[in-house]
């Protein structure tokens, strides 16, 4: 994990906003959410603006209480976070089956923690995609650091390449295997973003995904489940949360063969949202627990007062403390999960022979 420390989180929030534009950037970004006013139509017309501005402001918040991996992970009794994450992430490129020397798309990559730690479990060459330039220069300082940066790289979309997870700036058929760890929700479209993963794999090929959803237990006429629902959008930058069904579904339309699909949060033996419960105390991932946030929020308060970390950085802490609530309650009431699948995308060229 990441071993950022507060001035590496003082020096790192904004991102590549200026930090005199810092509180403007949360103003806006608050805006396109439900708790402000806002509304799922213009979040989904304005995502690109949104996402960016998201991880401009939380990243290095991510990376000071997460690492450098921003995802979360079903656990085995006496696992710790880090290990739970690392098992994670080589459980993906074991159901991918991935051979040394393929080429590799990671669909939204952050700082690019999954994909140095699955390139080298798997001695594959592998391509970050990501639309924020801050999260890009980030991790092209860390895979130095880890000594992958000859066999993995970072697209950044919205670029001179142009496009984005709705027009990947790739040809068609390229990739040996495309992943997405919580990272897919961030399209508008989910249909129009697996059609693209689709274009760019090879035919023949596996793409497997953990995708935040919606359980069947969701209910749009609860006003609590929709306060759970708003809460997560706005903590972790969707344009919306949609139900399992609907990714299937999308996936399915896109071309794609699902050859199977869970719930993760179902049968594991320690809830995935522990980390942030408030109930729960760990030495090893401190900084989650409620003694380290509130550690954390009072840390970013006096760093804020005197000018070592721009205006505006107590609100953002402020959205990713309610998401940290949302998570726990969506948690508990079975409302959202991250749903784990794993697709072979059909031969397009060969009457419907896998190549």
């Amino acid at each position: 994990m990441s071993k950022a420390g507060a001035l590496d989180l003082a020096t790192g929030l904004g991102g590549k906003i200026d930090k005199s534009d810092v509180l403007s950037a949360v103003e806006k970004y608050e805006k396109y959410h439900v708790c402000y006013g806002g509304d799922e139509e213009e979040r989904k017309a304005n995502y690109s603006d949104m996402v960016n501005k998201y991880y401009d402001l939380v990243t290095s918040f991510y990376e000071f209480g997460w690492g450098e991996s921003f995802h979360f992970a079903p656990r085995f009794k006496g696992e710790s976070l880090r290990e739970s994450i690392k098992r994670h992430e080589h459980f993906l490129a074991l159901q991918l089956g991935l051979k040394p020397g393929q080429k590799v798309l990671d669909v939204g990559c952050g700082i690019g923690g999954p994909l140095r730690e699955i390139a080298r479990f798997s001695s594959t060459s592998v391509t970050g995609l990501n639309n924020n330039e801050y999260q890009i220069s980030r991790g092209k300082e860390l895979n130095r650091i880890a000594g992958v940066d000859g066999t993995c790289d970072f697209v950044k979309v919205g670029s001179v390449l142009g496009g984005d997870f709705m027009k990947m700036p790739f040809p068609d058929n390229i990739f040996d295997a495309v992943y997405a760890i919580e990272a897919t929700c961030h399209a508008p479209d989910a249909y129009g973003c697996y059609s693209e993963i689709y274009r760019v794999l090879k035919p023949g090929q596996c793409f497997a995904a953990y995708e935040w959803c919606m359980t069947d237990s969701f209910d749009p006429r609860n006003q609590e489940h929709q306060k759970i629902k708003a809460e997560i959008e706005i903590g972790d930058g969707l344009p919306d949360i949609r139900l399992t069904g609907q990714c299937i579904d999308a996936l399915k339309k896109a071309g794609f063969e699902v050859m199977w699909s869970k719930d993760l949060a179902v049968g594991s033996p320690v809830p995935w949202y522990l980390p942030l419960d408030t109930n729960h105390f760990s030495l090893s991932s401190f900084r989650l627990t409620a003694v380290g946030r509130f550690f954390t929020k009072n840390m970013v308060k006096a760093l804020e007062f005197v000018g070592l970390a721009p205006k505006g950085s107590q609100r953002v802490q402020d959205f990713l403390e309610k998401a940290a609530e949302g998570l726990v309650e969506g948690g508990r009431y079975q409302l959202s999960v991250g749903l784990s699948f794993e697709l072979k995308r059909f031969c397009k060229y060969c009457d419907g022979d896998e190549r």
